[in-house]
């Protein structure tokens, strides 16, 4: 699990903004590995911050709470996160949309912790304004992007364990005829 902010500024140039490069990996029963550790040690030694919390799958539905949410809500807004959580109602369809993807992995068995939205809420409110989603990015470009494994992924899951996800649902319906177009399954 990686979390970056970086965009391709032209062909051959990635430009890397806002975050410190993280990395976290681990093996999926979270048991202790000397692979583990090696990569670790490699990607210490190359200078990038990596860590292999207790517990990868919550860290995994971390991330996944967090850049749902963005994601899609950032692509229908048409703005960057500074934007989405200084407005009082984008930022709360920003919790919903953290609160209803957190639901869906504790239905599924994952240990999230009570306080991981606030948490992740206050995190974004420590990044840079200007930052977007990759998604986000994408869906503006007109390029095929990760909407089916983010935002329709959490509506799926939130259906096959009867889990509630309005704001998701919108996110996903209201992208979906873009991305469709994108991979030329839908022209207008």
């Amino acid at each position: 699990m990686c979390r970056i902010s970086s965009s391709v500024a032209k062909p051959g140039l990635v430009r890397h903004t806002g975050i410190e490069p993280y990395i976290a990996f681990g093996e999926l029963s979270n048991s202790p590995s000397q692979r583990g550790e090696q990569l670790k040690a490699a990607f210490e030694r190359a200078g990038v911050r990596a860590e292999i919390p207790a517990d990868i799958q919550a860290a995994m539905w971390e991330k996944f709470v967090f850049i749902a949410a963005v994601s899609g809500l950032g692509a229908v807004a048409g703005a960057p996160l500074g934007v989405l959580r200084s407005v009082p109602e984008t930022r709360n369809l920003l919790v919903q949309a953290m609160e209803e993807t957190a639901a869906v992995g504790r239905a599924k068995g994952v240990n999230l912790s009570s306080d991981m939205v606030p948490r992740t809420l206050a995190h974004i409110d420590g990044m840079l304004a200007g930052v977007t989603a990759s998604m986000q990015r994408d869906i503006a470009e007109g390029c095929p992007s990760e909407l089916d494994s983010q935002n329709g992924a959490v509506v799926r899951m939130g259906n096959q364990g009867g889990i509630p996800t309005p704001v998701h649902n919108f996110l996903y319906g209201i992208l979906l005829p873009k991305e469709m177009k994108a991979r030329g399954a839908l022209e207008y």
